[in-house]
């Protein structure tokens, strides 16, 4: 059975954990109080109390001397505790105003003292963040009205508009009819805007504009009204009459208010363009209209549609998680009450601390089990079409149960990628495909393609290692990282892919080798064929083989490659970190992207794409790629953060970049130069990347910690662990070495030590994945919320 405390830690909330109970505190208060009680019994078992003392003088007065009574025990038991008892009658008495008893004891004193501290500390953050909540729910459901209101207008007229074009399709030959407004076309361009008719209708009559027109009020009037009676007020404006007036009188235009608009966030290149046409078409309108006039067009409305089916869900994700706070920490005060008792036996001052602590409002106030139920049951009736497995999909998501089938599908591939890779070796052996004579193209090949894979393996396979790891010392990643938990992946199926791609590769190895000895003239397009069945594999829209994940993956991908344009995620900036350790990957997909797509081998050697100048070039680029991605991250979270640190961040990159040119430029010009060169940027570069790995993602090195060197929390037990990770992590940042010492070796043991050290780089981002995530769940380094905030659509601008 697991201990309170451990799944108590496991349990908090990072972002909220100076708000939780400090229950290991407690503990030591009350592991003081047992010591001494404990000492002060052993004392009294040497000396005899004043009691016993007492009791003995008045058995000699009564005239029993010295002699022994078989009930002494009995009496000397009862007056020892004839004090305690008496003392608890008098504070009965004298309770009654409800106070908490005052221990006489000092550290039971405290003790109280500590918990009463600890109550009204939750209680604090406990309404600070219903009342944040709950505020929120109330504009959330404004928010939800306004929008059925106007689609609901909208709706209406665009019926209304359908019903007037049949019937100017039945009487076209009368001028008196206007035909259907572009306003309302089917295409959609425009819902609902300024409303006066776009230059494509200008060849028109004017009474089909008044006409348009007319509609066009009429429909700016209801959605006026719609936002009015869901309190968007319109400061500055004249009346409804005085509007129609002035319309009437230019034409029949009518410009809709300033002050209110449909608001977008640009939190993507795709949102942040609409906004930016939206101005431009505003700007370049000819017909008149007012630029800073609402634009409503269907597009905005599915965005604020989905914005706020979006924050429906922040926000119940945010009354699980208060309620969550609420459970955990009354079950911490009962546990740690039910210790207290059982060591000082203060029985009254326990029983009248639990009567406060169940009056406390985290405990008792049932505000957010009432906002819960109305979110749910609004979620269920405008985004689940009224069924609740839907709706509880997307609020409250479960993780799926295991099955055995997996284990067994790892043991399966695993045993069959060993096989077939002896059966490969052995193949490769006799045919002397490895010898210093052997075939130089093929091994180009075999090498690019099997080390691609491989390090993908080899990676999803550390990833697995995380997970099991995570799961055993208790840290949510995918409350971190935001994960889906019906979708993110267990260690299980980690293993799993990375079993599977193994065996298809060696696999794939193996038929072509076969080929290649049969003297098949095709040989060569069984490992292309490999290549295009993994994009296929990746880009397949069927639900097989984790599509949310594959979705999710190419999803982060983008954000990265699209840096700074995209608001950075703790799961875009760890997988930016994983591409600094997988350039070998890179250029590895470099070459085979030059050998299968570019076709060069059928007119040129395969040194083509090897030492030609422009794979040089793009091998340079490739190389600091991930670090140029991963400082516009950090320079995107300086300008929304203004964290300073995060500057600094970028500078770690910035020096990796200049590293790795450094070493591009030696290995082009082996000059005594450019070695003193590499080993000054690229120690100067090691040490600002250990100071990062070790202070700051780590958090070791705490001042005054209680653990030498590394931090006051941790969840390993065995401090020697990270003491060996230190190590391991400094070894393997000095890998940089190996390209100044210029090791004498040949062509094939070369290939085997630059796949060796790909590999060590990926073991060492494997195990810094780990303690990274520990910091983040016991501290909150990346200071990213617990409850995002979801902008809403429909706000009101602000006025002069």
């Amino acid at each position: 059975m697991v201990k309170f405390s451990r799944e108590y830690d496991a349990s908090i909330i990072p972002e909220w954990k100076p708000a939780f109970v400090d229950y290991r505190g407690l503990k030591k208060l009350i592991k003081r109080i047992k010591v001494e009680r404990r000492d002060a019994d052993d004392s009294s078992a040497g000396d005899s109390s004043p009691e016993t003392a007492a009791l003995a003088a008045g058995v000699e007065s009564a005239g029993y001397g010295a002699g022994f009574s078989v009930l002494d025990p009995v009496r000397a038991l009862a007056a020892r505790f004839a004090p305690r008892v008496q003392a608890s009658m008098d504070d009965e008495e004298s309770g009654d105003s409800g106070e908490l008893v005052r221990s006489t004891d000092k550290h039971e004193r405290e003790f109280l003292e500590k918990a009463d501290e600890e109550l009204e500390k939750v209680n604090t953050f406990y309404a600070t963040q219903e009342a944040e909540l709950l505020g929120r729910g109330e504009a959330l459901i404004d928010q939800l009205r306004i929008l059925a209101d106007v689609k609901r207008i909208l709706a209406d007229h665009a019926a209304t508009r359908r019903a007037r074009g049949s019937l100017l399709g039945r009487s076209r030959s009368m001028p008196a009819v206007a035909p259907p407004s572009p306003a309302f076309s089917g295409s959609g361009r425009y819902l609902l805007s300024g409303l006066a008719t776009p230059q494509s209708m200008s060849d028109g009559s004017v009474e089909l504009q008044q006409a348009q027109m007319t509609e066009g009020a009429a429909v700016a009037d209801e959605v006026m009204a719609a936002l009015e009676r869901n309190g968007v007020s319109f400061v500055g404006l004249p009346g409804k009459k005085d509007a129609k007036k002035e319309g009437s009188g230019r034409g029949g235009r009518l410009q809709l208010p300033s002050t209110v608009r449909i608001d977008i966030p640009a939190s993507n290149p795709g949102r942040a363009a609409l906004k930016v046409w939206e101005e431009l078409v505003n700007v370049l309108r000819k017909d008149g209209a007012d630029p800073a006039a609402a634009f409503v067009h269907r597009k905005k409305v599915q965005h604020a549609e989905k914005n706020i089916r979006d924050a429906f869900m922040a926000l119940y994700r945010g009354l699980e998680l208060l309620k969550k706070f609420s459970s955990l920490n009354v079950k911490a005060f009962t546990k740690i009450l039910k210790k207290f008792v059982k060591v000082s036996e203060q029985q009254r001052a326990t029983d009248l601390f639990s009567q406060k602590v169940k009056r406390s409002s985290f405990s008792t106030s049932d505000k957010v089990l009432q906002l819960s139920d109305e979110v749910e049951a609004l979620f269920l009736k405008h985004f689940a079409g009224n069924d609740r497995m839907v709706a509880m999909k997307y609020l409250n998501p479960q993780q799926p149960k295991n099955t055995h089938m997996i284990t067994f599908l790892v043991g399966l591939f695993t045993g069959t990628f060993v096989s077939l890779f002896i059966i490969y070796a052995i193949l490769a052996h006799v045919s002397g495909i490895f010898a210093s004579t052997g075939n130089t193209a093929y091994m180009e090949v075999v090498y690019h393609v099997f080390s691609m894979f491989a390090l993908i393996s080899l990676h999803c396979f550390l990833y697995g290692c995380n997970l099991f790891m995570w799961k055993s010392t208790r840290i949510n990643q995918n409350f971190i990282f935001d994960f889906a938990p019906n979708t993110a992946l267990t260690h299980r199926d980690a293993f799993l892919m990375s079993a599977s791609i193994m065996c298809t590769v060696v696999a794939a190895l193996v038929i072509n080798l076969f080929l290649r000895n049969a003297g098949a003239s095709y040989a060569n397009a069984v490992p292309g064929g490999l290549i295009v069945l993994s994009a296929g594999l990746l880009l397949c829209p069927f639900n097989v083989f984790y599509r949310s994940t594959r979705y999710c993956f190419m999803r982060i991908m983008r954000n990265i490659m699209f840096s700074p344009f995209y608001k950075v995620l703790m799961a875009d900036f760890f997988m930016a970190d994983q591409l600094t350790s997988q350039i070998p990957l890179l250029r590895h997909m470099e070459f085979a992207a030059c050998y299968f797509m570019a076709g060069s081998f059928r007119a040129n050697p395969y040194e083509t794409c090897t030492t030609s100048q422009q794979y040089k070039h793009l091998a340079y680029v490739i190389s600091f790629l991930p670090y140029y991605w991963r400082a516009m991250q950090c320079l995107r979270r300086y300008i929304e953060e203004h964290d300073i640190n995060q500057l600094a961040n970028a500078g770690k990159y910035v020096s990796a970049m200049v590293a790795a040119a450094v070493r591009f430029k030696y290995n082009v010009t082996p000059t005594p130069f450019w070695m003193w060169m590499v080993l000054i940027s690229s120690s100067g570069a090691t040490v600002y990347q250990l100071y990062w790995d070790f202070v700051k993602d780590w958090g070791f090195f705490t001042p005054k910690s209680k653990n030498l060197w590394l931090r006051d929390d941790l969840i390993l037990k065995n401090k020697f662990t990270y003491y060996i990770s230190m190590m391991l992590n400094l070894v393997l940042r000095l890998a940089w070495a190996q390209s100044v010492m210029k090791i004498r070796i040949n062509k094939n043991e070369t290939r085997l030590l630059d796949f060796s050290l790909a590999s060590l780089e990926i073991i060492r981002r494997g195990h810094w994945n780990f303690y990274r995530l520990e910091n983040e769940h016991l501290n909150n380094v990346g200071k990213f919320r617990a409850v995002k905030t979801v902008p809403l659509p429909f706000r009101e601008l602000e006025t002069d």
